[in-house]
């Protein structure tokens, strides 16, 4: 396979950078379409008579700036749609230029999706499949995914569960409405949710017809001894990993959230975000182990896998398991049939932990690569919730506008959210970046916090 490029111009910097600009070129010109394949680094690098690094360099700077995509087992090609205007004339606007760095929040490595494994253990779940399951089926999840999601979550996560109280959805999101539309019907009408934090939390809850109580978050997590002070009938959470301060809910605070829940007759929902990725601590159990009668928990593959699987799931106490197995079935959100059986293979098959123990190690050299940069780059910030997750927090030196920043920074091509967007109510903290890093090489993350930098001076 040839690629028609030309090194040999003067003045155009280091071998890697002219070949990026090459190839960048002839995607911006419409000469390498989106989906057009390229050669493997070694047969370029034979090509053009460079070392293999120069081109595996150039090719992981172009798939960070979104240019090209790398596909496992499938080789390097052109992203879709092209990150600038290409020369073929159309009637539509041209789409906006992909960022050069994108530091995407809950997004993991997506070129390390296990596409052989998952392949495979889809196949098999299709072979074994009777015909007659291939009609509506049962809209609380297949029972050979509900019965192997208890065990692994019993196994790795300290759940409480049994087949019987896991309900399968399309993801945390959906699930999240489901539970809100039960608990209204059982009587709630408030909630309190963390300050800051993941917005869907709240918009769901608002469109299941329930008020939201924002409660602030600190280092130890949400200031739960709050909630006795508030007339709500339930509270989410993000204990193990909280989005988007990354902090860990203290051993004080499960105790005192459970002890309201009993108190108070409520429910606490627990969202286990990020909770399978952990670097410098020790695993800390799921919070459902605690008081599984009083807590739901939720979970899901999009950060383990990728949010393409579309796959969540929810571990009920029984007195509100009824109630959200009917609103899923008046909802008709139950998951696919065969994408189901595809995640049964792949957990009771191992492809599941050995997938975790693969991209922990990758995650965990791309945190230390944000860790090293901020402290070379960014002088007087100090980065917090690393030990564990796909994103980190930095807080910015006093003085810095943190909106100011952000808009620079996208100006530069550096996708980046601020702390503030997070944020529930109207008052101000300090000034901070949420970086998620996972979907970054090591290499493009240096580069970005080094020109982060010049957008700080």
């Amino acid at each position: 396979m040839d690629l028609l490029v030309d090194l040999s111009r003067p003045g155009g910097g280091p071998l890697r950078r002219r070949l990026e600009d090459e190839i960048r070129g002839g995607v911006r010109a419409g000469r390498l379409p989106p989906g057009t394949a390229l050669p493997s680094s070694r047969a370029l690098a034979a090509q053009l008579g460079v070392s293999r690094g120069v081109v595996v360099e150039a090719y992981a700077q172009l798939a960070a700036e979104g240019y090209l995509r790398a596909r496992q087992g499938a080789g390097t090609v052109v992203a879709a749609p092209a990150p600038a205007g290409s020369g073929r004339a159309h009637a539509a606007a041209a789409p906006a230029p992909a960022p050069r760095y994108d530091f995407a929040i809950g997004v993991p490595d997506l070129s390390a999706f296990p596409r052989r494994a998952w392949l495979a253990a889809g196949a098999r779940g299709l072979r074994e499949v009777p015909d007659t399951r291939l009609g509506y089926g049962d809209t609380r999840g297949a029972l050979e995914l509900r019965e192997a999601l208890a065990a692994y979550l019993g196994r790795a996560r300290g759940v409480v569960a049994d087949a019987d109280r896991v309900l399968v959805t399309g993801g945390t999101r959906q699930a999240l409405g489901v539970v809100w539309r039960a608990l209204g019907e059982h009587g709630a009408r408030r909630i309190a949710i963390e300050d800051p934090g993941w917005a869907p939390q709240l918009q769901t809850a608002l469109d299941a017809g329930l008020e939201a109580v924002p409660v602030p978050v600190d280092g130890d997590g949400m200031r739960v001894e709050r909630l006795g002070q508030l007339d709500v009938d339930a509270v989410v959470l993000t204990p193990a990993h909280q989005f988007p301060a990354g902090a860990v809910l203290s051993p004080q605070r499960r105790a005192t959230v459970l002890r309201w829940a009993r108190d108070h007759d409520a429910i606490v929902v627990e969202d286990d975000y990020d909770a399978e990725y952990r670097y410098d601590r020790d695993p800390v159990g799921a919070l459902q182990g605690m008081a599984p009668e009083r807590v739901v928990y939720a979970g899901s593959a999009s950060k383990t896998l990728a949010p393409a699987v579309r796959l969540g799931w929810l571990v009920l106490p029984p007195a509100l398991a009824a109630t959200v197995e009917r609103r899923q079935a008046r909802a008709g959100t139950g998951a696919a049939l065969l994408d189901q059986l595809a995640l049964t293979r792949f957990i009771a098959g191992g492809e599941l932990d050995r997938h975790l123990r693969r991209t922990r190690r990758r995650y965990r050299r791309r945190r230390d690569a944000l860790l090293s940069a901020v402290e070379s780059h960014l002088t007087g910030s100090e980065v917090e919730g690393i030990a564990a997750g796909l994103h980190a927090v930095v807080r910015l030196p006093p003085g810095c506008d943190e909106r100011a920043t952000v808009l620079a920074a996208r100006e530069r091509g550096i996708a980046i959210d601020g702390l503030a967007a997070f944020r529930r109510t109207e008052a101000r903290g300090p000034a901070g970046l949420v970086l998620g890093y996972a979907n970054l090489p090591e290499a493009a993350i240096a580069r970005a916090i080094a020109e982060l930098a010049h957008v700080l001076r």
